[in-house]
Parts: structure tokens; C-alpha cells; sequence
């Protein structure tokens, strides 16, 4: 049985998002944000060193990091779901955005949200970070002109990766200037499976 410890509105959502696209059964364990901090709670150090989430168990193997959870689960578990070929350039192109997503995209994201919190004292960086973001929400967003899905003609574990980055761009009202990445976000939200997660996952921020 494969098991998450699934934090609330953080990016364990998308891993059961992926087990659903994949039909595989799995249990959920709970953990709840600090309502003040919005901080993961320290019972999730009990679970890895880091106290983050997610964290993955699969039989005796335990993961973290979102972008690796992704990749094990499609390749252990996906019978050819949710990936391209390997040995085509498609499939370098899907872990070209496994990578990005956490390596690159999630920053100027992250740094918004920290900075904006220092008020007046975190205004000299905000144009750099407005920069960086529009960067790369226009990237993806020329990357998705044309198409459904980020990779090849159909859904990829890429989708579900880079899912977040849309997400949280919406909350924070940066995704009204990307319409190719509105549309995504709005067609991804419209599967069954992710519909399942979210209420299997429990209330989610970001599910709009």
C-alpha cells in the first residue's frame, strides 16, 4: 500500500492528484498547518528529518521531494501512464519540467510571498522579483501556446509537476496576464481525478 503524509494546501495535493490519474490505491495521513505561522507541524519530523511534506511510502522505499515522488510512482507504477518514450526527445522535454518546476519556477513565487510579508522593507527587491516572475510565467505560457499539455498530446506527469506553479500563481492574481496558462490550470482542474483528490485531500486553497 502506498501511503502520503499529506500536509494541507501544500504540494503533497498533486501526488494524490497523480495517484488518482493512475488509479492506484493509497492511504492518507493528515497534517494540519499551524493556522498562525501556516508552518507544518512538528509530528511531520517523526515522519522525515525535514518535517516537510510530502513524504511518499511505497512498500520499503519512503521519498521526498515532489518532482522524484512523481518520476517513482509513474515508472513503478504507471505501466506507461502519464510519460513519454523514453529515448525521445519528448521524454527529456517531461524531465526537463520535472526538474524546473522546484528548480527554477517555484522561486520568484516563493519570494513573493516571503518579501511581500516584510511590507515597506521588502520593497526595493520587489521589481527584481516581478522581473523573474514574469520570466517565467511568460515561458511557460509560450510554452503552452497551441497545445493542451506541456509535453506531447496528452496529459504527462510534467502537468501534474508544474501544476503548482500555476496554482499558486493564481493565488497571488499573476496568472490574469497568461491566458495560454489560465486555460491550463482550468483544464487540468476539470479532471475527474484531480476533482477526486481535491476531495479526497480535503480543502484546498488553490483548487480555483
Amino acid at each position: 500500500m502506498i501511503t502520503v503524509h499529506h500536509l494541507n494546501d501544500s504540494r503533497s495535493q498533486r501526488v494524490l492528484w497523480l495517484l488518482e490519474e493512475l488509479g492506484l490505491p493509497y492511504e492518507i495521513k493528515f497534517y494540519e498547518r499551524n493556522a498562525q505561522t501556516r508552518l507544518a507541524p512538528p509530528e511531520l519530523e517523526a515522519v522525515h528529518p525535514l518535517g516537510k511534506s510530502p513524504v511518499v511510502v511505497d512498500g520499503d522505499l519512503k521519498l521526498i521531494e515532489s518532482g522524484a515522488i512523481i518520476d517513482s510512482l509513474i515508472r513503478r507504477h504507471g505501466g506507461g501512464k502519464l510519460q513519454p518514450a523514453a529515448g525521445t526527445p519528448d521524454f527529456e522535454a517531461y524531465q526537463q519540467w520535472l526538474h524546473y518546476a522546484e528548480g527554477s519556477a517555484m522561486l520568484p513565487l516563493m519570494l513573493k510571498l516571503y518579501v511581500g510579508r516584510l511590507g515597506d522593507a521588502g520593497a526595493p527587491l520587489s521589481p527584481r522579483i516581478e522581473s523573474e516572475l514574469a520570466r517565467h510565467l511568460g515561458y511557460v505560457n509560450q510554452s503552452l501556446d497551441g497545445r493542451e499539455w506541456l509535453v506531447g498530446d496528452a496529459i504527462t506527469g510534467a502537468d501534474i509537476q508544474m501544476s503548482f506553479v500555476g496554482e499558486v500563481a493564481g493565488s497571488r492574481g499573476d496568472r490574469e496576464r497568461f491566458p495560454n496558462i489560465e486555460a491550463w490550470v482550468q483544464r487540468f482542474h476539470a479532471r475527474p481525478a484531480y476533482q477526486r483528490a481535491v476531495e479526497r485531500g480535503g480543502a484546498y486553497a488553490y483548487a480555483a
